[in-house]
């Protein structure tokens, strides 16, 4: 049997131009053990089970737990740093969604534990990428993730209970006082423990994130795992009644055929559709050449 070559082009290239939505969970597990910040007075979080096997002949599972709201991942209301702001049952539900900006900042966090991301990388992430979209929820990428599981690597300290011995990357406050004056953005997130990095003592970003009405994410997983340009993310954050925040299921949604990191194949999609069009286009005309000399003969 032949095939012409419009279906060959075809059955070619759509598996190349049917992207799949692409799920990443942006989050870790909410657990004994995970890294909270040693607040004075804030108990630690416990899971107790309530009922695990049959119970009136029927298989049951229940549970309660205490957790404190700023452990794990999770979101900062702008209350937690600005007094009178909303509180966690008080954020509108636009304001939980949004495109997805990434600052990959990992060569230079790997130098300088102490990074603060600057003006000028969100300067080169526009030159890249474009300007950052309204509503975004912006990222810090600083490759922190690997350390999540270990309290004494998460906050860089031999004493992951003393604040004055961390040292890990956040955000400097010139750079988000451009951010939050010059754009409209929705959440501030990073992938360590803090908005502020591991040396502040005035928390000035945590400040200046609150008053401004934006919501703060820490402790986000898998920033590595998504386009740094072209996402959605999703936020599930507990709709605490009069809380400063709470913990977080954060999820972002990317194809990755349009994602600027997979550019390569829609360069092969264009290239292979010319190909094909020269291919074509040869065997029209010589089929006609041929069929012309048939019946000259």
């Amino acid at each position: 049997m032949k095939y012409d070559s419009s279906v060959i082009c075809i059955s070619v290239l759509l598996p190349l131009i049917h992207g799949e939505i692409k799920v990443v969970d942006l989050s870790w597990a909410h657990k004994k053990g995970m890294p909270q910040w040693p607040d004075k007075g804030i108990p630690k979080f416990n899971f107790t089970i309530g009922n695990r096997g049959l119970l009136a002949k029927l298989w049951q599972e229940f549970n309660w737990f205490v957790t404190p709201e700023h452990a794990g991942t999770h979101f900062d209301a702008p209350s937690h740093f600005a007094k009178g702001k909303w509180r966690a049952h008080e954020i509108p539900p636009e304001r939980l969604i949004g495109p997805a900006v990434v600052i990959d900042v990992t060569s230079q966090a790997e130098r300088d534990h102490d990074y603060r991301v600057t003006k000028s990388d969100f300067d080169r992430y526009e030159r890249e990428h474009g300007r950052i979209p309204y509503g975004a929820i912006v990222l810090m990428n600083s490759g922190w993730g690997s350390r999540f599981q270990d309290k004494n690597l998460v906050f860089n300290s031999e004493k992951f209970d003393d604040p004055s011995t961390f040292h890990f990357p956040g955000y400097h406050e010139d750079a988000i006082f451009w951010l939050l004056t010059s754009r409209n953005v929705s959440m501030v997130g990073v992938d360590t423990p803090s908005l502020d990095y591991g040396q502040s003592t005035d928390f000035r970003v945590h400040v200046l994130v609150g008053e401004n009405g934006i919501i703060g994410l820490e402790n986000v997983a898998n920033t590595d795992q998504i386009p740094v340009a072209g996402g959605t993310i999703f936020v599930g954050a507990i709709k605490l009644f009069d809380g400063s925040g709470g913990p977080a299921r954060i999820l972002a949604t990317f194809d990755p055929l349009v994602s600027p990191d997979h550019n390569t194949t829609w360069i092969v999609v264009i290239v292979t559709s010319i190909l094909f069009g020269i291919y074509g286009i040869y065997n029209t005309c010589f089929r006609v050449q041929r069929a012309g000399a048939r019946h000259t003969d």
